[in-house]
C-alpha cells in the first residue's frame, strides 16, 4: 500500500473516531450503536419507582429479568416507600411505579400526574409481635382494637415512618382506633423500609405492621409471630402505572423529556399480561406452601375490597 494512500485511511478513521473518543475522555456516556438511550425502543432504561415490599419480598428478582429479556429495556428500580415513589413519577424522576396506597394513588390520578393505572395483585397486612404478646392483641375482634390495646398498654411498637403504603395503612389503622397521632416513648419509627423495621421490631421485642410477602421472607431470622391477620381492613393492594409526560412538561419541564413513555408502557402491559399475573400467582408456593401476591389484572376492584 502506497504511504499516501495509508496517511489518507488513517485520518478518515481520526476524523469517525474522535466524537465518541472526545466524549468519552469527558465522561460522557456513548450510546452504542442502534441505541440513543430512552428514545431506543426495546433498548432503553426505564426506571421503576416501587414499594420496598417487592423487593424485599424477591419478587422482582423473578419479574425484571423476564421483563428485560422478553423487551430488551433495562430496568432501573428504586425501592422506596410509596410516598416517595408516587412523587418520583409526579416529578418526571420515574417512569413507571409499582405502588399499594390507592387513596394516595387516586390523587395523583384526578391531578393528571399518573395515567393508565392498572391493578396488579394484592395480599394483606398482618400485625407481627413477640410470642408472649404483652399487649394481649391476639384475641382482639378486629386490628383497630389490637392497635388499641397496644396504645392502652404502651406496649412498644415499631413504626416505618416513612410515609410508605404500609405507613399510610398503619396510621388508617390508628385513627380507626381513634387515636390519631400516636407518641411517647412506645412509639417508635425508623423511617425505613419494611424489612429493616422488622428487624428493628425484632430486636426489640415490639409490634410492627408489615405485608405478608416480607414476613414470610424474613421469618426464619425473626423473633416474631402474627398474632392478628385475615381482617378486611389488612387488605394490601397493588396497582402499576406511568408517569404523564404532559403533566410533567407543565410542572416540571426539565424532566418531561426524560421520561420513556414507550418502555413505562411495556413495562405495564408486561405486569398485567397471563404470563406475568401466573408467575405472580405461583411465586412464593413452593417455599412457604402459599403464594405470597395473589393475581388480579382484570379483576373487578370492588369484589376485592369487600
Amino acid at each position: 500500500m502506497c504511504r499516501s494512500r495509508m496517511y489518507k485511511i488513517v485520518f478518515l478513521l481520526v476524523l469517525f473516531l474522535a466524537p465518541g473518543i472526545f466524549l468519552a475522555a469527558c465522561g460522557q456516556k456513548v450510546p452504542p450503536e442502534g441505541n440513543s438511550g430512552k428514545d431506543s425502543p426495546g433498548k432503553g432504561e426505564i426506571i421503576l419507582a416501587t414499594t420496598t415490599s417487592t423487593q424485599d419480598s424477591g419478587l422482582l428478582d423473578v419479574l425484571i429479568p423476564i421483563f428485560e429479556q422478553k423487551t430488551g429495556y433495562k430496568v432501573k428500580t428504586i425501592a422506596v416507600g410509596t410516598g416517595q415513589a408516587l412523587a418520583m413519577g409526579e416529578k418526571g424522576n420515574a417512569d413507571v411505579m409499582l405502588v399499594h396506597a390507592p387513596e394516595a394513588e387516586m390523587e395523583l390520578v384526578k391531578k393528571g400526574a399518573v395515567i393508565n393505572r392498572r391493578l396488579v395483585m394484592h395480599n394483606d397486612f398482618v400485625i407481627v409481635g413477640p410470642a408472649e404478646d404483652p399487649a394481649g392483641i391476639k384475641n382482639a375482634k378486629d386490628a383497630a382494637e389490637a392497635f388499641k390495646l397496644i396504645a392502652e398498654k404502651e406496649a412498644l411498637f415499631i413504626s416505618r415512618g416513612d410515609n410508605s403504603g404500609t405507613h399510610k395503612k398503619e396510621l388508617a389503622i390508628w385513627k380507626k382506633a381513634g387515636i390519631e397521632n400516636p407518641s411517647g416513648k412506645w412509639y417508635q419509627s425508623t423511617g425505613q423500609g419494611m424489612g429493616a423495621t422488622l428487624d428493628v421490631a425484632s430486636e426489640k421485642s415490639g409490634y410492627t405492621l408489615t405485608d405478608r410477602a416480607t414476613y414470610l421472607t424474613k421469618k426464619d431470622k425473626l423473633h416474631l409471630v402474627i398474632l392478628k391477620e385475615k381482617d378486611s381492613s389488612l387488605l394490601n393492594v397493588y396497582h402499576v402505572m406511568q408517569a404523564n409526560p404532559d403533566y410533567v412538561k407543565q410542572y416540571n419541564p426539565s424532566t418531561a423529556g426524560m421520561i420513556n413513555v414507550e418502555g413505562a408502557k411495556a413495562f405495564m402491559e408486561f405486569m398485567v399480561a397471563p404470563e406475568t399475573q401466573k408467575v405472580i400467582g405461583g411465586f412464593g408456593k413452593d417455599k412457604f406452601g402459599q403464594p405470597l401476591f395473589i393475581p388480579d389484572a382484570g379483576k373487578n376492584e370492588a369484589g376485592i375490597l369487600e
